[in-house]
C-alpha cells in the first residue's frame, strides 16, 4: 500500500478499510489532469524561488516521462496506490530521487483533486460542445433539404397543423443550440484555478496563485481557500446541462421510435444503426434510439447522486466528495457516446415524404386553415370554428378528408365557401402562408436557416494556452 500519510499512525491500514477507502479505481482517469498541474505547480515554484531551475528542469522531465509512459503503456497504473496523486508522486521520487520529494510543497491533495477534476470537466465541457456542434450540422443539413418536405405536426400525439421537416427539425436545432449556450456558461463560471488553496486555509508559502492559473488556461485564482476545495457547483451544474442534452436527444429518439413504427412509416432506419429479432425474421428495430431513451436516466441519477451527496456536507473539504467522480465520469462518457451514435443514425436515416405528405392530408390538419378562410369572408371566428367543427365531423361520418368534399357538399354547410376553398387549404398552402419568423413557411424557415448556418460558423474556442518548459 502505498499512502502520502503515514507519519502520524502505528500501523497498517485494514486491507478492507484501505480498499474502501482508495480511489485509484476510477480517479486514474485524471493521471494526464494531475502531471499537467504538477508541471504548473513546479513551474510556479521556481518562479518564486522555491525550487531552484535544475530542480524545476528534473521534477518537468520526471513528470513528463510518467506520463508518455504511461500512454505508452509502459507504466501501468495499478491498484497499490491510494490514489492518482500517490501514483504520480510515488513514481516521481522513485524515478528523480529527493528532488520529487518537494513536488508537494505548497499543497494539499485537496486543492490538487479540485484542480484536477476541475480540468478534467473543463476539458469534458468542451468535447460535449463539439459533438453536439457535429449533431447541430446533421440537423441544419437535413432542414436545408426539406423545407418543402410536408408532415403533420402534433399536440397530444394527435394530428394538429401541416408544418415541414425542417420545422420540426428547427425546433431541435434550438434546444440543442441552447445545449451549448448553458455548456459555454458553465466553462466561463468554472474557469478559475483551485490550485494553492492548500488544506483549506491557503499557505505560508509565497505561491503567485495568479501565475499558476494562467499557466493552466484559467482566468484567475478562486477567491476563497474553503470554498475552493469544496466547492462541487460546475460539477452539478455541468450533470444537470448533460440531464438537459439527454433529455432532448430521448425526446427525439421518442419521435423517431414512433416514426419509424409500422403504423406511421415516416422514416427508415439504415441497417447499420438497426438490429433484427432472434425469433421474428421481420424485424427492424430502432435499438439506438432506444438506448439512447434509456440511458437519459442513468445520466439523471448521476446528477441526483451528487446533489444528494453534497446536501448535508459542512465546509470544507469531507471524504464524501469522492463520491463526485464515478457517476459523472459514466455521466460524461454516456452522453458523449449517445451524441455520437445518434449523429451517425440522424445522419444516415431515410424519409419517407409521400407517406409524411399523405399523413397530413389525412388527419384534418388543414381544418384551422379552412376556419380561417372562412374568417376571411366575413364569418366571426368562433362561428368559424363551429362551423369547420361540423364539417370534420360530416367528413369522418363519410371517411374522406375535407378537400375531398365537392363545392355542393361544402356549401350545404356554409354559403361562404368557394371554389378558392381547396387552394386555401392545400397542404402548401397551409404551410406557406406561415410567414411570421419562426413559422414553417418556406421563405420563413430559409431564413431561419441562413441564421442557423451562421451561428454555427461562430467559433467559439477560449483561448490557447500551453505549459511552458516541457522538455
Amino acid at each position: 500500500m502505498a499512502t502520502l500519510w503515514g507519519g502520524r499512525f502505528t500501523k497498517d491500514t485494514d486491507g478492507q478499510v484501505y480498499a474502501f477507502n482508495a480511489s485509484i479505481g476510477f480517479d486514474k482517469k485524471l493521471y494526464r489532469q494531475d502531471i499537467e498541474g504538477s508541471i504548473a505547480h513546479v513551474v510556479m515554484l521556481a518562479k518564486q524561488g522555491i525550487l531552484t531551475s535544475k530542480e524545476r528542469d528534473v521534477l518537468i522531465k520526471g513528470l513528463t516521462g510518467i506520463r508518455e509512459d504511461v500512454e505508452a503503456g509502459r507504466l501501468v497504473i495499478d491498484e497499490k496506490y491510494e490514489d492518482i496523486h500517490s501514483f504520480v508522486e510515488a513514481n516521481l521520487i522513485e524515478r528523480v530521487g529527493e528532488p520529487g520529494k518537494k513536488l508537494h510543497t505548497g499543497r494539499s491533495r485537496n486543492d490538487q483533486v479540485a484542480l484536477d477534476m476541475r480540468l478534467y470537466t473543463r476539458g469534458q465541457v468542451l468535447s460535449t460542445d463539439s459533438l453536439l456542434k457535429e449533431l447541430m450540422c446533421v440537423i441544419l443539413d437535413v432542414m436545408e433539404a426539406n423545407v418543402e418536405t410536408y408532415m403533420p405536426g402534433f399536440t397530444h400525439l394527435q394530428k394538429a397543423q401541416p408544418t415541414t421537416l425542417a420545422h420540426h427539425y428547427g425546433a431541435y436545432f434550438e434546444m440543442f443550440k441552447r445545449d451549448r449556450q448553458r455548456l459555454r456558461d458553465i466553462h466561463d463560471r468554472m474557469n478559475y484555478c483551485p490550485l494553492g488553496a492548500g488544506a483549506l486555509a491557503g499557505t505560508t508559502y509565497p505561491l503567485d496563485r495568479g501565475y499558476t492559473a494562467s499557466l493552466l488556461g484559467f482566468e484567475g485564482p478562486t477567491l476563497n481557500s474553503m470554498d475552493s476545495v469544496s466547492d462541487r457547483d460546475y460539477l452539478i451544474e455541468f450533470l444537470s446541462a448533460l440531464s438537459i442534452i439527454m433529455m432532448h436527444l430521448s425526446r427525439f429518439c421518442e419521435e423517431i421510435i414512433i416514426w419509424n413504427s409500422n403504423e406511421y412509416q415516416f422514416v427508415e432506419i439504415d441497417d447499420a444503426y438497426s438490429t433484427g429479432s432472434s425469433i421474428m425474421p421481420q424485424k427492424k428495430n430502432p435499438d439506438i434510439a432506444e438506448l439512447v431513451r434509456g440511458k437519459t436516466g442513468r445520466v439523471y441519477g448521476a446528477l441526483m447522486s451528487l446533489l444528494t451527496t453534497m446536501k448535508g456536507l459542512p465546509l470544507a473539504y469531507n471524504k464524501d466528495m469522492q463520491e463526485d467522480k464515478e457517476m459523472a465520469f459514466d455521466a460524461m462518457e454516456t452522453v458523449q457516446n449517445c451524441l455520437v451514435l445518434f449523429t451517425g443514425m440522424l445522419r444516415t436515416m431515410g424519409f419517407k415524404r409521400e407517406r409524411m405528405a399523405d399523413s397530413a392530408m389525412k388527419g384534418f390538419t388543414n381544418a384551422t386553415d379552412a376556419a380561417d378562410y372562412l374568417v376571411g369572408k366575413g364569418v366571426p371566428f368562433r362561428d368559424a370554428h363551429g362551423i369547420i367543427g361540423r364539417l370534420v365531423l360530416y367528413c369522418i361520418d363519410k371517411g374522406c378528408a375535407i378537400d375531398a368534399l365537392s363545392l355542393e357538399e361544402l356549401q350545404e354547410i356554409s354559403d361562404k365557401f368557394g371554389p378558392d376553398i381547396y387552394d386555401a387549404i392545400s397542404l402548401k398552402s397551409c404551410v406557406e402562408k406561415r410567414l411570421t419568423v419562426g413559422a414553417p413557411g418556406k421563405e420563413a424557415m430559409q431564413e431561419v436557416i441562413r441564421f442557423s448556418r451562421e451561428y454555427l460558423e461562430e467559433d467559439w474556442q477560449p483561448r490557447d494556452w500551453q505549459l511552458p518548459n516541457e522538455k
